[in-house]
């Protein structure tokens, strides 16, 4: 990424205004749009309804009928002028997620193929990625599923070519050095390496996605007998937080 090119603002539609922080995930620029999108919310613009952030953007939707894309758009410069939004604080508020996983056998059986792509053993897989923590980066693809990144550059692993037809709800996958965990039963051609039994799309709560961008997440591990337990425990599944400063 070539910071002297951004940030770029762009125009979606008739109601809406994109700001980019780069063309490819990194930190920086992940950092960037969620700091940026916390301070969007904080001025409160008049006309603006609602804004979103996804892995390197952050996105307003306005009212066309009391503001233009030209006034939203000189308010957006102004902002992005007062700081260097890449190294910018995280927004108050998270929390540190950890979020009990088994690894591996017939609960997530491409763990050994995901380490062999990787280039390390097994037993290596399960320590990298049960000390990783990562941040939640954006929530896509489905109601309340997270992106969490970034896993150290061994991680940096492509997708499979083909798709595996199902995982189950509370799958944790890898790919390109991020995880998702599926919050539904789906596709993918991510590989599965690891089970959990947290349910993070709750549409019966006042706060259906569990987790939110900027939040940390932590996945240690869990043996069969211990997931199995957490299965019957409740929603959480065994998960705890804590608030970060």
């Amino acid at each position: 990424m070539e910071r002297g090119l951004w940030p770029r603002i762009r125009t979606v539609g008739f109601d809406g205004m994109l700001v980019s922080f780069g063309d490819r995930l990194s930190e920086p620029a992940n950092r960037a749009a969620l700091a940026f999108r916390a301070a969007v919310e904080k001025e409160n613009w008049e006309g603006v309804e609602e804004s979103s952030t996804s892995l390197l953007s952050c996105f307003l939707r306005f009212d066309p009928l009391a503001r233009s894309h030209a006034e939203i758009e000189a308010q957006l410069r102004q902002l992005l002028g007062r700081t260097d939004w890449y190294a910018e604080a995280l927004p108050k508020g998270r929390r540190l997620w950890r979020i009990p996983t088994v690894y591996g056998g017939d609960l997530a059986p491409q763990l050994d193929e995901a380490a062999a792509v990787a280039g390390i053993t097994r037993d290596e897989a399960i320590r990298s990625l049960s000390q990783a923590r990562v941040r939640v980066q954006t929530i896509g693809f489905a109601a309340g599923q997270p992106y969490l990144g970034e896993l150290p550059e061994r991680w940096d692993i492509p997708r499979q070519q083909a798709l595996t037809p199902q995982v189950p709800e509370g799958a944790l996958a890898v790919a390109i050095r991020q995880l998702v965990l599926f919050s539904v039963t789906t596709p993918t051609g991510w590989r599965h390496v690891g089970q959990t039994a947290i349910r993070l799309f709750r549409p019966e709560s006042e706060t259906p996605f569990v987790l939110r961008p900027g939040d940390e997440v932590m996945f240690p591990s869990v043996s069969r007998e211990v997931y199995e337990n957490m299965r019957t425990s409740g929603p959480d599944g065994g998960a705890e937080f804590e608030a970060l400063k």
